[in-house]
């Protein structure tokens, strides 16, 4: 109110009795200290600013950045006492560096992990070719004088044999590949002439590989699997996901009774292979 009183040209009493430069002096300071508190509550600094007033007339005021308005108003009347040697004032500035970044109370960082596993195969075949080396030694024919001549030299019985590795497998999809050099089984090289009506120069056999596996892009447990080539066939295959086990391979000759064997020696060579698709 004694604001308003001195834009009337009211005659002042007490504290503004000071004259008139005075009192304009006075209007001009609390009108800007009010538009500096105000500035200091809208700016966006790091700079914190309290001030307490303590006066007869307004009493204790505190002011805090960010300021109210209501806080600028207090502090402006405040300030226009202190013109008037009525009241003290503390001001504390404090000023730290911004952060860097906005702050984020929870932080979350994903970490990928990657590696890579070679892909192989695996097959335990002896430690030397010996191992690999199948010899079924004399393979018996009809012999006897007393034999009749549509079964004389003819094989006295089928040749078989087994080999068993306890290592065989993949680590991804894969291929069991079983094939023959000769599409006519064991062979004998070096036979001499011979009644083609009457005798042969091959002893045909097949291959039959069996394991635990699973088929081919399969997940799920592994059960019995089982390749064949049969005796007039030279080759085969079967597609599979990545397996391990035991793994028996059974080569079977059946005894041939329509023609007998010509004398000598016979060979073959049977391949397995397991290759990663």
């Amino acid at each position: 109110m004694w604001v308003a009183n001195i834009g009337a040209n009211a005659k002042p009493k007490g504290i503004f009795e000071r004259g008139n430069t005075t009192m304009k002096s006075a209007l001009y300071l609390v009108a800007a200290t009010a538009a500096l508190i105000a500035t200091g509550a809208q700016a966006q600094s790091h700079t914190s600013t309290r001030v307490q007033f303590n006066n007869p007339v307004l009493g204790a005021t505190n002011i805090d950045t960010p300021f109210t308005f209501g806080e600028a108003l207090a502090g402006a009347a405040n300030n226009g006492l202190l013109l008037f040697n009525i009241g003290t004032r503390i001001t504390t500035t404090s000023t730290a560096a911004d952060d860097t970044e906005a702050a984020t109370p929870t932080v979350a960082n994903t970490f990928t992990l990657t590696g890579t596993v070679n892909r192989d195969c695996s097959f335990y075949a002896g430690n030397t070719a010996a191992a690999r080396s199948i010899d079924f030694g004399v393979i018996g024919v009809r012999t006897g004088n007393n034999e009749n001549v549509n079964a004389a030299f003819e094989m006295a019985g089928p040749a078989t044999a087994n080999v068993q590795t306890l290592t065989a497998g993949c680590n991804t999809n894969n291929a069991v590949e079983v094939s023959k050099d000769d599409i006519r089984g064991m062979v004998n090289a070096n036979p001499g002439g011979y009644d083609t009506d009457e005798f042969q120069a091959n002893i045909p056999y097949s291959v039959t590989a069996t394991w635990t596996g699973v088929g081919l892009n399969a997940v799920t447990a592994g059960t019995s699997q089982t390749l064949t080539v049969a005796g007039n066939a030279n080759a085969g295959s079967l597609q599979q996901g990545a397996w391990r086990s035991a793994m028996n391979i059974a080569f079977n000759a059946p005894a041939i009774t329509d023609r007998g064997l010509v004398a000598g020696t016979y060979t073959g060579t049977t391949t397995v292979t397991l290759r990663a698709l």
